[in-house]
């Protein structure tokens, strides 16, 4: 990902209001799917010896959520269109993870941490001083999925049944969700 000053962008490249909107958009409608998952595995597991800690989990991407909700708000930036499939997706996502048991609820809050930890470092790299707020805002929630990341590992993610496969699929998917959230 390119730095936001004028001399690294290229003909056809979004000028800096433009990515500013992308990553906010973006930003925000991954928070939003990583409480429905998260929602999604509580509705299966909630009541289980995982509850507490999905709940965590869940709290902080809604303070990530709140964060990313104002700032678009302030900044004039209209969320993504896709909204309502990220509504439905994460929360499917995460019933059907969790549906399959502990260890692969846990495989998925992996997968998805390690695509938003990629994806939080290249923003945080992209941005320069003048973006200083925002930048350590996004390092510090990088550093709290890292956590989300460590607390699926610490709680069988990779003895999940075809975690390799699972945890694929799920990067592939956000990876997808990332791309396609930038822009509609």
């Amino acid at each position: 990902m390119p730095k936001l000053t004028a001399e690294h962008r290229q003909p056809g490249d979004p000028d800096r209001r433009q990515t500013l909107a992308r990553f906010l958009r973006v930003d925000h409608a991954g928070e939003y799917g990583a409480r429905r998952i998260y929602q999604g595995q509580l509705a299966v597991l909630g009541r289980g010896p995982h509850g507490d800690t999905l709940r965590h989990m869940q709290d902080q991407e809604q303070a990530h959520l709140d964060y990313f909700a104002k700032a678009i708000g302030d900044r004039q930036v209209r969320p993504t269109a896709l909204l309502p499939f990220w509504h439905i997706a994460g929360f499917a996502l995460g019933a059907a993870t969790a549906l399959l048991g502990p260890k692969a609820a846990m495989a998925c809050t992996v997968a998805v941490e390690e695509s938003i930890d990629e994806h939080y470092r290249e923003q945080h790299a992209a941005l320069g001083e003048e973006e200083a707020p925002l930048r350590e805002r996004i390092e510090a929630f990088r550093q709290e999925e890292l956590e989300h990341r460590d607390i699926g590992l610490e709680n069988g993610a990779e003895q999940a049944p075809g975690y390799r496969l699972l945890t694929a699929a799920i990067r592939a998917g956000c990876k997808l969700a990332i791309k396609a959230s930038e822009r509609i």
